[in-house]
C-alpha cells in the first residue's frame, strides 16, 4: 500500500474548519482507493505569530518540504493588521511560497451546471465555462525590489526575468495541451515595459508549442472580457498581482468564491488551498462553505500523487451533492433542497464516496 505524508496548515478563521472537512473527504476516498495518508499539522498565519512570535516557523518550512504535498486552509485576520509588515500572516505565507518555490499557481473556474443560477451573469453566458488562470506566484510587484514607504510616499517595483516568464509559459502550455490547446496572455504592455518583456518573451516560449494557439490581451480588457464572454477562455497566463486580481473575478462566474480551489507547484513541494480568505466573521459558526478546499484536496491527489481514481471520486462526489439540492448558507438561494452546515456538506461528499 502507498503511503503520502500530508503537511496540514490549517491557518486562521474558518481555515481548521474547512481542513478538518477536506481531511473527512480524504480519509474516505484513501479508504476507496487503497492508499493510506499521514498528516502532520503547522503553524502558519496569525496562530503562528500568536504562539511563536513569527507568521512562518522554520519548522513549517522543513516539514513541509520533508512531505508529499501541503493542504492549506486560510490565514489573516483584522486582528493582526496592526502588526508590522513583516510580522503579518500575509508577509509569513508570500515567504513561505517562496521558499517553496511554488512559481505557478493553478486556478481553475469551473461552472457547475448544477449552480447555474448562482451566478450574477445570465446563465447562457456562463453555461460551459472552464477556465484554468495560471498565475506567476513568487515574482512581479509583491516581490520586486526596491520597495518601501516613508510618512509621504510608498513604492513597489513589478520586476520580471526571462527565466521567471519562461518557465510559467511552459506551465501555461503544457496544462493547454490537456485543454482546449490555447492560451491567452494578459498584460499590460500598452504601457509597462516589464508587460513588453512578458509578451515577448511568451511568444517565443508559444514557438515549442505548435499545437497551441496563443493570443495577447491587456488587462483591463481581460476584466470586461470575463464578464463579456467567458467561454472564449480556456487557459489565461497572467502575472502575480493580474492573475490575483483576475482569478477572483472568474471566481465570482461560479457563484461563490467558497467553490474555487487552487494548486500552487514549482520544483519542490505543492501546495493546495481554496482560493477564499480566513473568512473571521463566520468563524467557528460552522457555516462556511468547504467545498473549494475539499476541491484542493482533489487537486493534491491528482497533480502533487498520481491518484487520478480518487482525485476524479471526490470531484464527481461533490458535482453529486450539489446535483441534489445540498446548500451551505452562501448557495442556499439556489435551488436548495437542505441547506447543510460546514460538517454535514464535508460528511455528505464522504458518504458519497463510500458509497
Amino acid at each position: 500500500m502507498k503511503n503520502y505524508k500530508i503537511t496540514l496548515i490549517k491557518g486562521d478563521g474558518i481555515g481548521p474548519e474547512i481542513i478538518d472537512e477536506a481531511v473527512k473527504v480524504l480519509d474516505a476516498v484513501s479508504s476507496c482507493c487503497g492508499f493510506n495518508l499521514t498528516y502532520d499539522e503547522a503553524l502558519m498565519g496569525g496562530i503562528a505569530y500568536d504562539i511563536t512570535g513569527d507568521p512562518l516557523p522554520q519548522e513549517t518550512i522543513t516539514k513541509s518540504l520533508n512531505s508529499d504535498a501541503v493542504l492549506f486552509g486560510a490565514i489573516g485576520g483584522e486582528k493582526w493588521d496592526a502588526l508590522p509588515r513583516e510580522k503579518r500572516p500575509e508577509s509569513g505565507l508570500l515567504r513561505f511560497r517562496k521558499e517553496l518555490g511554488v512559481y505557478a499557481n493553478l486556478r481553475p473556474a469551473v461552472v457547475y451546471d448544477e449552480l447555474i443560477n448562482a451566478s450574477s451573469l445570465k446563465p447562457e453566458i456562463i453555461k460551459g465555462v472552464d477556465i484554468m488562470v495560471v498565475r506567476e506566484l513568487i515574482g512581479g510587484i509583491y516581490f520586486g525590489e526596491p520597495k518601501g514607504r516613508t510618512a509621504d510616499k510608498g513604492w513597489n517595483t513589478m520586476v520580471y526575468t526571462r527565466e521567471e516568464i519562461v518557465r510559467i509559459a511552459h506551465q501555461a502550455f503544457r496544462i493547454a495541451q490537456k485543454r482546449e490547446k490555447r492560451v491567452c496572455s494578459i498584460d499590460k504592455a500598452n504601457v509597462l515595459d516589464v508587460s513588453q518583456l512578458w509578451r515577448d518573451v511568451v511568444t517565443e516560449v508559444s514557438a515549442e508549442y505548435p499545437d497551441v494557439e496563443l493570443t495577447h490581451m491587456y488587462v483591463d480588457n481581460a476584466a470586461m472580457q470575463l464578464v463579456l464572454n467567458p467561454k472564449q477562455f480556456d487557459v489565461m497566463l497572467t502575472g502575480n498581482i493580474f492573475g490575483d486580481i483576475l482569478s477572483d473575478e472568474a471566481s465570482m462566474l461560479c457563484g461563490s468564491i467558497g467553490l474555487l480551489p487552487s494548486a500552487s507547484v514549482g520544483e519542490k513541494i505543492g501546495v493546495y488551498e481554496p482560493i477564499h480568505g480566513s473568512a473571521p466573521d463566520i468563524a467557528g459558526q460552522g457555516i462556511a462553505n468547504p467545498i473549494a478546499t475539499i476541491a484542493s484536496a482533489s487537486m493534491m491527489l491528482r497533480y502533487a500523487l498520481g491518484e487520478i481514481e480518487a482525485a476524479d471520486k471526490i470531484d464527481y462526489a461533490i458535482k453529486k451533492v450539489l446535483s441534489e439540492g445540498y446548500r451551505t448558507g452562501d448557495l442556499a438561494q439556489f435551488d436548495a433542497k437542505e441547506v447543510c452546515s460546514t460538517s454535514e456538506i464535508g460528511s455528505i461528499i464522504a458518504n458519497y464516496i463510500q458509497r
